[in-house]
């Protein structure tokens, strides 16, 4: 075999992988964004934003809570015992994951948002994970916990073990919100929810949107209800 062959070859290999890696990293942003529009059309956005965005990367360290609002730090809380609790979410194969109260670094835990409800209790109980690409997913790596996320839908269960107690909870709504939308970080007088964030697309470094995924509790006297159901 010549030598111009050889060149030749090694060239065809390379630039078959490098659109090989091409594809693989820019069909799974550019599908969420399909699929975003199709299922939550509460946020109909184009793939940049020209107010709040351009083809940058973000300069910001999502791996720290306090990135993902925009002017928005967790409220102070009353001192606690319990600093840490689980989550498990079937779907999704995530297991007993540690989220972190009113923590700040993503790559150790989930973090619930400082201030918000605590599980079990009335209000809202915000809890933040990070998203990377689809195709490194790992319900085991808190860097790609949540890069599926997208694939709950109402009905869906999340178990949340806290203190002691076994809380229930059904996924009753996704939506996609703006990092200025703070309101979903707002708490319900009247009943208990949990909202899980992430940014998405997933793998997108300008991170231009958070996916929330919003579940209700499921009172002890209506789990036999939604076994039914």
């Amino acid at each position: 075999m010549s030598h111009k062959l050889i060149i030749r070859i090694c060239a065809v290999i390379m630039a078959a992988s490098g659109v090989v890696i091409l594809f693989s990293t820019l069909f799974p942003i550019i599908s969420y964004e399909w699929e975003s529009a199709r299922r939550y059309p509460i946020l109909i956005s184009p793939l940049v934003d020209k107010e709040t965005a351009s083809f940058k990367f973000s300069k910001k360290d999502y791996t720290k809570a306090s990135s993902w609002f925009e002017g928005k730090k967790g409220e102070e809380s009353t001192p606690q015992e319990v600093k840490y609790f689980t989550i498990s979410v079937p779907k999704l194969n995530i297991e007993n994951a540690t989220v972190a109260i009113g923590g700040e670094d993503l790559s150790k835990s989930l973090i619930q948002f400082a201030g918000t409800a605590l599980p079990g209790k009335v209000g809202n109980s915000v809890i933040f994970g990070h998203s990377i690409l689809p195709i490194f997913y790992d319900p085991k790596n808190y860097l790609a916990i949540f890069s599926t996320l997208n694939k709950l839908k109402k009905g869906d269960k999340a178990f949340v073990d806290y203190d002691g107690i076994s809380y229930e909870y059904v996924v009753e709504d996704m939506f996609e919100v703006r990092p200025s939308d703070t309101q979903i970080l707002e708490q319900n007088s009247s009943e208990s929810f949990l909202t899980l964030v992430t940014c998405t697309p997933p793998g997108d470094p300008r991170k231009p949107k958070r996916l929330i995924v919003r579940a209700r509790l499921i009172p002890p006297d209506q789990k036999n209800a939604y076994l039914r159901n």
